[in-house]
């Protein structure tokens, strides 16, 4: 959504740009140079130029423009469509556990206010098709800078009608639960009201597994695990294993670094959330002994508005005989 905010600023600027250099022009005033005409369709206003080019009638005869602006129309063109497709296109990766039990887990990360579809429907159809037993939600639905607690809660609003959700925090929520204490409280009570399970410092036992759940400052809580069933552990942040192994889980659901937003053939993810380079734990299937650790690349996007060859992300976690 930042990148949509942005692009309708830069093509409104430019058409503004555009009709005011044509007024100075026919005062006989102070121009705006050419090349700044041209800089501000670079850099993603070209729509708003060409609109400002014939809506006033201005350079409309110079081959510099004629040609240049809709050439960078077009290639804005395919940009938008490229970025659309590597942070719209949702893609499901499966991964298999043996245990004595079925069982289907959905787990969602990162969300970050990210819109799938009025409603969130996209993403909420993609689910439905699924059919999971349950959903766990690893921090982050929410987002500090662009905050909307009704895309959230309407996430999960539709996610309860599929399967039951258990959900903990992520830094995101922290930083809203430090900034904006009251909004944020009242976010956490209307998603618990539609039936949302808040597993911060939290335990649930179903028939086959224990659930606990670690939100973004509590790592280290004790879980209270029933030792004849499978312990999972609901986080955020990957980098906290060393913390997860010693909790005794026997599988951990974490999130956080968003595939590292820009995934190299070869090299893997570019940068976490903090702006760790190359991180070494940024998506997929991790061991640790008798704990597997499953790293979701995620669904939103925070600071950087951009992925590129690394898809929003469903995990979905078979457990079966």
């Amino acid at each position: 959504m930042i990148l949509v905010y942005y692009l309708i600023m830069i093509n409104v600027l430019a058409f503004l740009l555009y009709g005011a250099d044509k007024k100075r022009a026919e005062r006989g005033k102070w121009r705006t140079p050419e090349a700044a005409l041209i800089f501000v369709a670079v850099i993603g206003g070209s729509v708003g130029a060409f609109l400002g080019m014939h809506v006033f009638h201005h350079k409309t005869k110079k081959k510099k423009f004629y040609v240049t602006i809709p050439v960078l129309m077009a290639l804005l063109f395919c940009a938008v469509c490229f970025c659309l497709y590597q942070n719209y296109h949702i893609v499901v990766t499966t991964y298999e556990y043996e245990a004595d039990f079925d069982m289907k887990i959905v787990q969602i990360s990162d969300l970050h206010n990210q819109m799938f579809g009025f409603g969130q429907k996209k993403l909420l159809g993609k689910i439905d098709d699924i059919a999971p037993d349950i959903i766990v939600v690893t921090g982050d639905v929410l987002d500090s800078n662009h905050t909307s607690y009704r895309l959230a809660l309407d996430f999960f609003e539709g996610a309860v009608k599929i399967a039951p959700v258990y959900y903990v925090t992520g830094n995101h929520e922290m930083w809203l639960k430090r900034d904006h204490r009251e909004k944020y409280e009242s976010f956490l009570a209307e998603a618990e009201r539609v039936g949302v399970v808040l597993l911060d410092k939290k335990t649930v036992s179903l028939e086959h597994v224990v659930l606990a759940g670690a939100g973004d400052d509590s790592h280290t809580v004790p879980y209270d695990w029933e030792a004849s069933k499978l312990k999972i552990l609901l986080s955020h942040d990957p980098a906290q294993y060393e913390a997860y192994i010693e909790s005794g889980a026997d599988i951990v659901f974490t999130g956080h670094v968003h595939g590292g937003q820009i995934i190299l053939p070869g090299k893997g993810g570019v940068f976490s959330p903090d702006f760790t380079f190359f991180p070494e734990i940024y998506e997929g299937e991790h061991h640790y002994g008798s704990m597997v650790m499953y790293v979701s690349r995620g669904l939103g996007n925070s600071v950087l508005p951009m992925r590129i060859n690394n898809y929003p992300e469903i995990v979905v976690l078979s457990i079966h005989k």
